[in-house]
């Protein structure tokens, strides 16, 4: 299965800061600019390293980083192997084979990964099945079947109603300290001309 497609920020950065800051308003790519005003629901981005679970047709299953060539720490390897092997569900679920896409998270997960827990996790947002993506109800519905956590709701809105909720200060769900930030996609899943997801992202250090 292919990796995770990038999630472009919803603004263009500033040259003039090298590109640390962001030109707000002035939208990264047209589809944002012209969906700006639909509602869009938002998920909270949880900071920690990519992982991909892959579910062969033949009922085995391999995990992967971010790329083929990432290196998965041996903690968080053992943790999915608790979760995923010998998981008579799998197989079941998806007969055909599937991607199940998440974020390994937990103490020496990058800086300040303890604060969301002491041990390495997995939480899930995405799964696709062939070239389907799954609509999130249905990703929670995987979830709750395979006793998954999945990254949580934050709000829906407009792409403005993100950028208010981002500015003010956003807790993460996981405790009392700062959300990394917020994953948008349209309510409706959509696609933009080459079949790449509309999809964005606003993180809270944009605003510090």
């Amino acid at each position: 299965m292919t990796p995770y497609h990038k999630i472009q920020t919803i603004f263009k950065r500033d040259p003039e800061t090298n590109f640390k800051t962001l030109l707000l308003y002035q939208y990264s790519l047209p589809e944002f600019e012209y969906l700006k005003d639909n509602i869009w629901t938002f998920t909270e981005k949880v900071d920690g390293t990519n992982i991909r679970i892959i579910i062969h047709p033949d009922g085995s299953v391999e995990f992967r980083g971010k790329t083929d060539r990432a290196q998965i720490q041996k903690q968080l390897l053992r943790r999915l192997g608790e979760l995923f092997l010998d998981n008579g569900k799998l197989a079941k679920q998806f007969p055909d084979g599937a991607c199940l896409y998440g974020e390994g998270y937990g103490a020496k997960i990058q800086k300040g990964g303890g604060n969301y827990s002491p041990t390495q996790e997995f939480v899930l947002f995405d799964i696709k099945v062939g070239d389907w993506w799954l609509e999130r109800f249905n990703v929670c519905k995987v979830a709750d079947t395979l006793k998954l956590r999945v990254v949580p709701a934050v709000d829906i809105g407009t792409l403005a109603d993100m950028v208010t909720i981002v500015r003010s200060g956003l807790d993460s769900m996981w405790g009392h300290f700062p959300a990394e930030g917020i994953v948008a996609r349209p309510e409706v899943e959509l696609f933009d001309r080459n079949g790449d997801r509309i999809i964005t992202k606003l993180k809270c250090k944009d605003f510090k």
